[in-house]
């Protein structure tokens, strides 16, 4: 048996017997069946959380080959060199075992939820129905599809960008079926969804990578040092996201402190905390000592810490896996079905005062505004530190965008844009119309430009090649033209509120997510396409620029009338569900909103005007400094200007003759 085989049985025997204990302490092992009810019986009751083990380590397994690939190996101007290839190779076979898992999981899962013993399961429709009808069952088969999709596209990816989209896909994978488990019935269902998302992925980028990187080192296979040094700068990174995630996923789920040794679902969370910890003095350990061994060429320290932490990771995962089936402690909410739907209770009527007042954390966005900032002045610091400059009145504006994002999704106004159309509608016009104006004039891209470094081995891809070569890509060449932008833009708010998507994204919580990301990224690519002082793959002039702005606005303003025309409440279902019993009639507010929408769009066509006029008037005389330089190199200048010298000097030679 190789090294590599017996590193693999034992991380998965570290993971069972994690599982099997964490079960037995738990209950779930040997629960307690009450006569006459129905039950699955122990096969599923076993067999269930083994499935989502399995689901789980493939997952993770995938994600941390395709990783390697993409981004811990070198690779020559984006192909994929002979070890990566084989790494994506092996993906394709653990996604689909990824995919076997979670149908194995559908099966037992199936099981549970009618309480049906796993051979009956296969009888009348109750595969079918839980697979296609339940959301546990839909997210399990969107695995099998997505798992299948992985597999097959992986067999011909030769590319580290290949690698790197099958990577995105990967993540995405995992999502559906945390999803739709405790933290979709938690009390704050928004900060326990929020949470969960960024735990699964930092967690599953750590461990993959920290798997491939050990698997890599008991191979013995080359450039095992580039691989090490660049999975311990993202390790740090997913050890400070799993550990903020973690805080908030448990503090959305419990009550109070004593949860933690009161009940089954607190023991577990205390033993995750504790594998936390030692992993976190662990990757310190690799760090301050092995790093440097590796760049002396002595491999076996840090190979047999390597393996130790990808032990102890796996059995946390099968903590993690019996933590999923036990319940949280049960909580005391009122009865109220706004507080269902929200998260939180109705807010009082709305003032000036409780705007700037009931501030709601929404750990995402907060997350997003965060690295926005982070990552800015870090820029900013390094092209200071370098004696470079960087522009104030760009910083200025980056901030500024940063800071009205954070009012816009954290303030009282994300909190009642959730119960009053005209509230969500400022939202929305702030997100799409204000927020993008100022992000793009900070200049972003220029700026990590500059202050990235270069990949240090030549034909490599480091984070300033990788951002380069996406703004090279042919995506972003067509998403980026003006006249795709501006459709996007457009077409999108359309799309939204005149179908039912925006009642869909009202309702869940990921839905309202990736809606509030729409519309600041949609935002953000059209202003881009006009004033954005970043490299842009279509340059308009400025005469088109002027052109594009004024032919979009007035669809807004078409928009907003259209809302104030329409006689039917849109989301009537979301908002009828809540029962405000304050404020105007729900088509009021919807009637408020539209004349918001037609009324905002002053705001961001002034700034977008000023500008134009202020990058008009600097190019001008960059080009007017530039055309001087020119005829000083030459040592041609203005022909009249030329001759009004030389008749100014002869008169100067006249004067002194005389």
């Amino acid at each position: 048996m190789t090294r590599a085989a017996r590193l693999a049985l034992a991380a998965v025997g570290a993971a069972l017997v994690a599982l099997v204990i964490a079960m037995v302490a738990g209950g779930a092992a040997f629960p307690r069946i009450i006569p006459g009810l129905p039950d699955a019986g122990p096969i599923t009751r076993w067999g269930l959380p083994v499935s989502k083990l399995w689901m789980d380590a493939a997952g993770v397994v995938t994600i941390g080959l395709l990783l390697a690939a993409a981004m811990l190996l070198p690779n020559d101007k984006g192909l994929l060199g002979k070890t990566a290839l084989g790494y994506v190779k092996a993906a394709s076979w653990s996604a689909m075992s990824w995919a076997a898992a979670a149908f194995a999981a559908i099966v037992f899962g199936a099981a549970d939820f009618f309480a049906r013993p796993v051979t009956e399961v296969f009888e009348s429709n109750y595969l079918t129905g839980f697979a296609t009808q339940y959301s546990q069952g839909i997210s399990l088969t969107l695995v099998v599809l997505f798992g299948v999709a992985i597999a097959l596209f992986s067999r011909g990816a030769i590319t580290a960008g290949a690698a790197a989209g099958l990577l995105v896909l990967a993540l995405a994978t995992l999502l559906p079926p945390a999803l739709t488990g405790h933290s979709s019935s938690s009390p704050n269902h928004d900060l326990a969804t929020s949470g969960l998302s960024l735990h699964l992925l930092a967690l599953s980028l750590w461990v993959g990578g920290l798997a491939v990187v050990a698997l890599h080192a008991v191979r013995k296979l080359p450039q095992l040092e580039i691989a090490a040094a660049r999975f311990s700068r993202l390790a740090l990174w997913c050890y400070v996201g799993v550990g903020v995630s973690g805080v908030f996923s448990v503090l959305a789920r419990l009550t109070a402190v004593s949860d933690l040794w009161t009940s089954a679902y607190g023991v577990l969370i205390v033993a995750k905390i504790i594998a936390f910890v030692l992993l976190g003095y662990v990757g310190w350990w690799h760090r301050q000592r092995t790093l440097g061994g590796l760049a002396a060429g002595r491999h076996g320290a840090f190979t047999r810490l390597a393996v130790g932490e990808l032990l102890l990771m796996s059995a946390t995962m099968g903590l993690a896996v019996v933590l999923s089936r036990t319940a949280p402690p049960p909580v005391s909410l009122p009865a109220d079905r706004a507080f269902d739907l929200l998260g939180f209770p109705m807010p009082p009527p709305i003032t000036l005062g409780n705007l700037a007042s009931l501030w709601w954390l929404d750990l995402f966005f907060a997350v997003v505004a965060a690295a926005l900032a982070g990552l800015y002045a870090a820029g900013v610091i390094r092209l200071t530190r370098r004696g470079d400059r960087w522009s104030w009145g760009r910083t200025a504006a980056w901030f500024s965008g940063v800071a009205l994002l954070v009012v816009a999704t954290q303030s009282g106004v994300a909190r009642y844009a959730k119960v009053m159309f005209d509230v969500h509608m400022v939202e929305h016009m702030t997100l799409s119309m204000v927020v993008p104006i100022l992000l793009v004039l900070g200049g972003p891209v220029t700026l990590a430009l500059r202050a990235l470094k270069p990949a240090a081995k030549r034909g490599d891809r480091g984070p300033r090649e990788w951002l380069t070569t996406i703004l090279h890509s042919g995506f972003v060449k067509v998403v980026g033209h003006p006249a795709i932008a501006t459709a996007i833009f457009i077409a999108s708010t359309y799309a939204l509120y005149f179908t039912p998507l925006f009642e869909s994204a009202m309702e869940e919580h990921l839905g309202h997510i990736f809606m509030t990301l729409h519309f600041l990224l949609s935002g953000s690519l059209f202003f881009w396409t006009i004033i954005g002082v970043d490299p842009a793959p279509h340059r308009l002039p400025y005469v088109g620029k002027l052109l594009v702005l004024f032919v979009t606005m007035p669809f807004h303003a078409f928009f907003g009338i259209a809302l104030m025309m329409t006689g039917t409440v849109m989301a009537s279902g979301w908002y009828d569900q809540l029962g405000r019993t304050w404020g105007g009639p729900l088509l009021e507010d919807q009637q408020n909103g539209g004349a918001i929408a037609w009324g905002f769009g002053e705001i961001p066509t002034l700034m977008v005007l000023l500008a134009i006029a202020l990058q008009w008037y600097q190019d001008d005389e960059r080009q007017a400094r530039r055309a001087d330089r020119r005829a000083d190199r030459s040592g041609k200048g203005d022909p009249e200007l030329a001759s009004y010298n030389d008749y100014l000097a002869k008169l100067n030679r006249g004067d002194s003759g005389s």
